[in-house]
């Protein structure tokens, strides 16, 4: 049986900017473009988030929601330095470590080099040196596979720690609303629900067969995913499948012989990209 872990930090940008500036501490932080323009929200502080603010909100319905906001420029370079802290302490345990972005990632801890046996020790243990070396909270899932595990790290948040053992995976993936399976987006839960499809108990009574039918190769997939079966390998050196570049307008842009060329000056960018990482 595997030891799958999910890190994942909590409103980690906005949470950064909270350590590094004090005055900002317990007040609601939002990282993202000026609200004076056409910025959008990329994180908001748990206490920004109580004003109902969100990642991908127009930072302008941001500030109407909480005038008091405090908005920050993104420092990318920052989360990426402290990513790789982060990623330090993770290495400790286990060379399977497979980063989702620089918040978050998978850990299989079958077999660790030190600590614990337990995953959930070491889950605590993770945590613990997060906090005391760099002054960030995360929260952490624990499962036999990574569905299960990522699902598990959002129960509890911030700073939870949630297990789900193989023996409660069936009765809790029956009662688990549709849209938190894997794969399952916006488009796809529409679909489902107007099939009848709203949790997970829903879900078994379909065949493999019928769901292949009704949502083609992904089908397979949710017939797998609600009998808690995930197969997928923790993959340290995931393949990079895309790479794109863009910008956000201050104001309207019509003329398209300019953005033509704002078009060839991106895709210049992007072919840059791509030599770079091969």
């Amino acid at each position: 049986m595997r030891k799958i872990i999910h890190i994942d930090m909590d409103a980690f940008y906005a949470s950064v900017e909270q350590r590094d500036e004090p005055s900002y501490r317990n007040k609601p932080v939002v990282v993202g473009g000026s609200p004076q323009g056409r910025g959008v929200v990329a994180a908001a502080s748990y206490e920004a988030r109580k004003y109902g603010i969100r990642s991908a909100m127009p930072a302008i319905r941001a500030i109407k929601k909480c005038p008091h906001a405090i908005f920050v420029k993104p420092r990318f370079d920052v989360y990426k330095e402290v990513s790789q802290q982060i990623r330090a302490i993770f290495d400790e345990y286990t060379d399977l470590v497979e980063p989702l972005s620089l918040d978050e990632a998978y850990l299989d801890v079958t077999h660790p080099f030190t600590g614990p046996p337990s995953a959930t020790l070491i889950a605590k243990e993770i945590k613990h040196k997060i906090r005391t070396r760099l002054d960030l909270v995360a929260s952490a899932g624990v499962s036999y596979n990574k569905f299960l595990a990522k699902i598990a790290s959002d129960l509890d948040k911030p700073d939870g720690l949630s297990i789900i053992l193989p023996e409660e995976a069936e009765a809790f993936l029956r009662s688990l609303p549709i849209g938190k399976f894997y794969g399952v987006g916006h488009a796809t839960q529409q679909k489902m629900e107007k099939l009848g499809i709203r949790t997970g108990e829903d879900l078994l009574q379909w065949s493999e067969s019928d769901l292949a039918a009704a949502f083609g190769k992904a089908g397979h997939h949710y017939y797998y995913l609600v009998r808690g079966i995930d197969d997928r390998e923790v993959k340290p050196h995931r393949i990079r499948k895309s790479v794109g570049k863009e910008r956000t307008f201050a104001e309207d842009v019509t003329d398209m012989d300019w953005i033509r060329t704002f078009l060839t000056e991106l895709a210049g960018k992007v072919a840059e990209s791509l030599q770079r990482v091969g």
